[in-house]
């Protein structure tokens, strides 16, 4: 058997404004199925300069479904099964800080989980895993990343903690303001519980975060009209689609696991006996942990 996470498949999950990569080759949206229940969409499978590269739009194409409607564990479980090893979360977040304008790229390393009505791990009664999320993010990923966006010419800005909330309306000035005092960077709804999940499930994950406007601490917030708004999450969009199309060649040819340890996070994780185990909960994670199952 060879290093967990070898070979590379770069896993896309397309925010708010990206519903698809385009110049893949050899494309072909594909049905993926979950013991988890249904993923957002198909997956959209295809290489570039021939790395192989599956991607998932996270709202579904046409943008159907809310972010406390998402089935998060479905997601995670699909790209895992598609054979992914490495995960690129492109997301529209709101920014908490005046150095982080419009338009900026926030390379997220930390989270702050304010959500309430999700799912939150794979593993349940018969079968119980603890794994670390002290550092959520691949660094590995990250410093890919900023160089290709520095490349592409993106304002990028390399870490930050992203504050999850439950959505769908966005936040009260109140609200807005304690976040700024926990000195968040960005804030969304819905990296949590997909970085948990991608822990779990021993995938290098990165968060992306495409910074659409001034969440409405900013005195000028209530100036900036939807018509702004939109162009700037369009604008947007066409950077990700760039920076993906530059980011997966680099990140082919990996022959051992993430040093990072990323595509080993469960190892030690699995506290149940082999003996207490529940067989349909062991089958049901074939896909996220049967490395250590």
């Amino acid at each position: 058997m060879g290093e967990p996470g070898t070979p590379p498949v770069v896993g896309v999950i397309g925010g708010s404004g990206v519903y698809d990569i385009e110049g893949l080759k050899n494309a072909q949206w594909r049905k993926v199925d979950s013991p988890f229940g249904d993923p957002s969409d198909e997956l959209l499978t295809g290489e570039i300069d021939g790395q192989k590269v599956v991607f998932l739009p996270r709202h579904g194409r046409g943008h159907r479904i809310p972010p406390s409607r998402l089935n998060f564990r479905a997601n995670i479980d699909a790209l895992k099964r598609a054979g992914v090893t490495e995960i690129l979360s492109l997301s529209a977040v709101g920014s908490l800080k005046e150095d982080l304008p419009p338009g900026t790229f926030v390379l997220v390393d930390q989270f702050i989980d304010r959500t309430f009505a999700r799912e939150k791990s794979f593993f349940d009664t018969g079968l119980v895993a603890h794994v670390s999320v002290a550092e959520p993010t691949c660094g590995r990923l990250a410093g890919v990343v900023e160089a290709a966006a520095r490349a592409e010419s993106i304002s990028v800005s390399r870490g930050g903690a992203y504050l999850v909330m439950e959505g769908p309306q966005f936040s009260t000035r109140a609200e807005s303001e304690l976040y700024r005092s926990w000195n968040c960077d960005v804030i969304g709804m819905t990296n949590m519980p997909e970085a948990k999940l991608a822990r779990e499930a021993e995938l290098c994950y990165l968060t992306i975060g495409m910074v659409t406007d001034y969440d409405c601490w900013h005195e000028e917030h209530d100036a900036v009209s939807v018509e702004q708004v939109i162009k700037v999450l369009m604008d947007n969009a066409d950077k990700a689609r760039a920076l993906v199309r530059r980011v997966v060649p680099q990140l082919a040819g990996r022959a051992e696991a993430c040093d990072h340890g990323c595509h080993r996070a469960l190892e030690n994780a699995v506290i149940t006996r082999p003996e207490a185990r529940d067989g349909a909960m062991v089958e049901r994670l074939q896909a996220v942990a049967g490395r250590v199952l």
